[in-house]
């Protein structure tokens, strides 16, 4: 097999073993840009080198998965990758969000707790030459900041599915309670809740600097499937 083959089959293992539910032959073809034909050949090939693949059916389709995840050798991250992760907490810094980029460099300290030795030591030079190599550039003007209590709420609403309700702060209005159903946060220059108004059901946005006293609420409020 050659070596961009081989990739392919190790890239789909992965797959398969981050995929709670698994994936069924079409789901595998479209993630890796294959034929359904190839799908199979990988598939098979995988089950050749994992013999921890499991079927799972799911009428009318069929779906193969990993169950407990890879060793540490077929796992292991590349320095680009461990490069983008360090870039990525770096930038969140710069930009005043210090609790999300806590969040990422706790990630890359988790990554590199689980790795070899042999091999985190063949990586840091490279990583060292990488970090030093390329900056972050941080634009000027202000800089949206995403409170961790304020973030911890919304998503602990999110996953329930409950309704989340705060006090929104517009310039020149008084302050208005609202009441919606979260569907989730963009993240840019200013940071909004994305959600549906509960009265209305009209998706709207929401400033996050200007929300105070978010709390999940009472009840079940789920987001339009759209």
């Amino acid at each position: 097999m050659r070596h961009d083959k081989a990739a392919m089959v190790i890239d789909l293992a992965r797959r398969l073993a981050a995929s709670a539910e698994g994936l069924t032959l079409d789901e595998m073809a479209r993630d890796m840009g294959v034929s359904r034909r190839t799908a199979e050949r990988m598939r098979d090939a995988v089950f050749m080198l994992f013999p921890t693949v499991e079927e799972v059916s799911d009428p009318p389709s069929k779906r193969w998965r990993i169950r407990g995840g890879l060793s540490a050798f077929e796992q292991a991250p590349t320095a680009t990758e461990m490069l983008e992760l360090t870039k990525a907490a770096t930038a969140l810094r710069a930009a005043g969000e210090p609790a999300r980029a806590a969040a990422l460099e706790a990630l890359e300290r988790k990554l590199k707790a689980a790795m070899r030795s042999t091999t985190l030591n063949r990586m840091a030079p490279d990583l060292e030459a990488l970090v030093r190599a390329e900056t972050i550039a941080v634009q000027a003007g202000p800089r949206p900041s995403a409170d961790e209590a304020m973030l911890t709420a919304i998503r602990g609403a999110i996953l329930a599915q409950q309704p989340l309700g705060f006090t929104y702060s517009r310039p020149g209005a008084e302050p208005r309670r609202r009441s919606v159903a979260p569907c989730g946060v963009m993240f840019g220059r200013a940071n909004y809740l994305v959600a549906a108004d509960r009265e209305t059901g009209r998706i709207q946005t929401f400033r996050l600097d200007r929300m105070s006293h978010v709390a999940a609420q009472e009840g079940v409020a789920i987001p339009p499937p759209d």
